[in-house]
């Protein structure tokens, strides 16, 4: 599963980001993937509702399957002490075996390529100040086209150019 990542700070862009290389990379003939992922605790799943009460019940994995969509619940298995914290993506392997590539929308503690958003009017740091794992920053900010540090920013005007990098990045 060829993975990356997409990472930034709140209100920077992330989502619809994803979103625009998505639509780009599936129209070039791409089959992708993309997880979406949150240090929050959420309950993905809506309690009181039957596949709900099936997990609270017992259950190590619930599905739920309608005409339009799909999906299944589980409980992450919990990550041995050495494990690296890539370790939680291998439950996707089997379901996204069929894809090119698989874009995950967060997580900064990876391995993984990762590129991250950056709007200076939004503010913040980049995180590639202090993460040298940051392949590239991706900013609307004329400014700071060139380098931040050691890493590469990319204008974020031409997703057909930032289609290409990330291709091109994937095949390292």
């Amino acid at each position: 599963m060829k993975r990356i990542h997409i990472i930034g700070r709140k209100n920077h862009g992330k989502t619809t980001l994803v979103v625009e290389l998505v639509s780009a990379l599936a129209a070039s003939g791409l089959k992708v993937g993309t997880i979406k992922h949150t240090h929050h605790d959420h309950d993905l799943d809506v309690p009181g509702k039957d596949s709900h009460r099936h997990r609270t019940a017992g259950a190590i994995i619930s599905g739920i399957c309608s005409p339009q969509a799909g999906a299944i619940f589980f409980q992450p298995p919990p990550l041995e002490d050495d494990a690296t914290n890539d370790a939680k993506y291998a439950v996707f392997q089997p379901h996204f075996q069929s894809c090119d590539v698989v874009i995950v929308e967060g997580d900064t503690h990876t391995s993984a390529p990762k590129l991250e958003v950056w709007r200076a009017s939004v503010g913040g740091e980049p995180y590639a100040t202090s993460d040298c794992q940051v392949h590239a920053i991706i900013s609307d900010d004329p400014s700071v086209l060139g380098n931040i540090g050691d890493t590469p920013v990319w204008s974020r005007s031409n997703v057909a150019d930032l289609q290409q990098r990330l291709l091109l990045l994937l095949k390292q």
